[in-house]
This record gives structure tokens, C-alpha cells and sequence, in this order.
């Protein structure tokens, strides 16, 4: 790897350097530009006063130079960053499709993005609770985002979870899989607050190869 070389010269010393060298050769043509509406000869006396002029225009050039440069760097500042994280907090319900009923309850999940506008994970934990049962389902989401606008946003998600069941007193433990579709939506375009809905489908690779269709819907935060 190469060391950055702390000694060498600075942007605005080489500015300075090539402003310098620009104005000495025009005093070195022993006129300066008559534009300016006037010209001095370097063999008169007044040749100081060309260098006075010299110096007060590289100084004003490099003042204005910097003046420059700060106000990208103020702008740099400004820009909105992507948030650390997003917390989802909502309720949910579920609907079985092999004549299980309804469960219902609340969701929190926490999102982050690896690589931005390509992947997206989502890992989160829902109890569902039936007249008889009570489901927990902890899963992680692989989700592809698409900008919408501003201030909405459409993901595509698929990924595994895993099912813990209480039925009856009796507790299982299986593998599923779930696919989801997410609208996320912010008042603000700088994305702090938000809510989001989230329906989708589950499959339990268990015993019984229980089938449900389901939404969950809440509010987002954002942390950056």
C-alpha cells in the first residue's frame, strides 16, 4: 500500500504556486494586460507597484479559492446519510389454509441494509396467538428494495424461520419458509418516521405442512 505523504505540498499551495507563476509571467511581459485599461513597463520605476498588484490578485485568488472549498465541504455535510438501521414495530394476524383459523398478535423486527439498493435483511419475531395455540416466529428476510419515490419504497423478501409451537401442551419445533412483499412509506422525505405493510405467505416444512397467508402492519424508525 502507499503512505500518503504528509510533507508534500497542499491544494492551496499549489494553487498559490500556479497563480503565482501565472501573474509573473504576465508582469515578465512588461506590460500587464491591457484590458485592466492600463499596462506597466517593468523597466520604469513603477515595477513595484506591478508587484503590488501581483500580490493582492494571487491573494485574493487564493482566498476566494478557499472560500470555495469550504462551502463543498459544507455541502458534503449535508447530505442525508443512509439510516443504520430500521425498527418495525406492528401487529399481525395469519390465516391458516389447512383449516387451522386465525392467530393474531404483535410483530418487531429490525432491518439493515448491506448493500444498498440490492439487499436488504429483515430479522424479526412474531407470537401469534389462536384460542388453542400459541405460535412463535423468529425469521430472517433476504429482501430486494425498489425506490418508488421519495418518500415510498417496495421490497421483495424470501428467507427461512423457524416455528415454535405450543398446541394443546404440546410443544414442537419446525423449519418453514416465508415470502413477503413490503410497501414501506415516509411523511419525510429524509426517512425518519414511517409505516409499513406486509403481506405474506408461510410455509411450515414440518409435520402437517401447515399453510398460512398473513399481513402485518406498523410504524418505522429509523436510526442513523
Amino acid at each position: 500500500m502507499f503512505k500518503k505523504d504528509l510533507t508534500g505540498p497542499t491544494l492551496l499551495e499549489m494553487s498559490g504556486f500556479c497563480v503565482d507563476q501565472a501573474l509573473r509571467t504576465i508582469v515578465a511581459s512588461k506590460h500587464l494586460p491591457r484590458c485592466l485599461g492600463f499596462s506597466v513597463n517593468l523597466a520604469s520605476p513603477r515595477v513595484g507597484a506591478a508587484e503590488s498588484v501581483v500580490n493582492a490578485t494571487k491573494s485574493l485568488l487564493m482566498v476566494s479559492l478557499f472560500l470555495c472549498c469550504g462551502n463543498v465541504s459544507a455541502q458534503s455535510a449535508d447530505v442525508e446519510k443512509e439510516p443504520a438501521a430500521v425498527i418495525e414495530i406492528g401487529g399481525a394476524a395469519a390465516q391458516s389454509l389447512r383449516g387451522g383459523g386465525s392467530s393474531f398478535g404483535p410483530t418487531v423486527a429490525v432491518e439493515v441494509t448491506p448493500i444498498e439498493n440490492w439487499l436488504e435483511l429483515e430479522a424479526g419475531v412474531t407470537p401469534l396467538f389462536s384460542p388453542h395455540s400459541i405460535e412463535w416466529d423468529t425469521d430472517l428476510l433476504f429482501k430486494k428494495p425498489w425506490t418508488l419515490s421519495d418518500k415510498a419504497e417496495f421490497m421483495f423478501g424470501a428467507g427461512p424461520e423457524w416455528i415454535h409451537t405450543n398446541e394443546h401442551h404440546v410443544v414442537t419445533n419446525s423449519v418453514g419458509g416465508e415470502v413477503v412483499l413490503d410497501f414501506m412509506f415516509w411523511p419525510s422525505a429524509k426517512h425518519k418516521f414511517g409505516w409499513y405493510l406486509e403481506p405474506g405467505y408461510d410455509y411450515n416444512f414440518g409435520r402437517g405442512h401447515e399453510q398460512s397467508v398473513g399481513i402485518s402492519g406498523g410504524i418505522l424508525i429509523a436510526f442513523r
